[in-house]
């Protein structure tokens, strides 16, 4: 039986399907990082950043049963190429740090095309992302601030990471996520 569903006719829904692509590449960025790190043998940063690699894999798919449930098409997109080689241990935290604000630079033109298009379930599902953005920032600013005060003492960011919550909070209010959260 064949299905008809919208495709999408408005910004927000195009930024949505945008979005998906961003999330999935996030997740494979994170696990490229993770793997970097696992094989520098720093088993916490590897750690910290698989689960990482996974949270982003579940907000794509959140945003993936979002679509679904407004009957919406969607399409899983190819993902850019990621980087997998770092000189030191700040470079791929640098570069988690400035992916997470374009992610949130990217979760703000989501709400803004929501409201400009009366969308206002659309915006409200957008609150949660945005609230997310400030703990990945966060946390992100905060790692950088630790590796640069070890300055290379990897083992002491290891401590760190070892005996803090680094990023590790499970909410409870987050979307609903297709095919279930990993």
């Amino acid at each position: 039986m064949a299905s008809f569903k919208k495709t999408p006719q408005s910004r927000f829904y195009e930024l949505l399907q945008a979005q998906i692509r961003n999330e999935f590449h996030a997740s494979q960025q994170y696990l490229a990082t993770a793997v970097w790190f696992d094989g520098s043998d720093l088993p916490r940063l590897a750690a910290h950043f698989y689960r990482q690699s996974l949270e982003e894999r579940n907000h794509a798919m959140a945003l993936v049963q979002y679509l679904l449930d407004t009957d919406h098409h969607v399409e899983i997109p190819e993902v850019p190429r990621v980087r997998n080689d770092f000189s030191d241990i700040r470079e791929p935290i640098a570069l988690a740090l400035d992916q997470e604000i374009g992610v949130e630079n990217d979760f703000k033109q989501l709400a803004k095309a929501a409201r400009d298009e009366e969308d206002y379930t659309g915006e409200q599902f957008v609150q949660w992302f945005l609230k997310e953005q400030v703990e990945e920032i966060s946390s992100m600013r905060r790692l950088l601030n630790v590796v640069d005060m070890a300055k290379g003492d990897v083992f002491s960011v290891e401590q760190f990471l070892a005996r803090e919550s680094v990023g590790d909070e499970n909410d409870p209010t987050m979307p609903p996520v297709a095919g279930g959260k990993l």
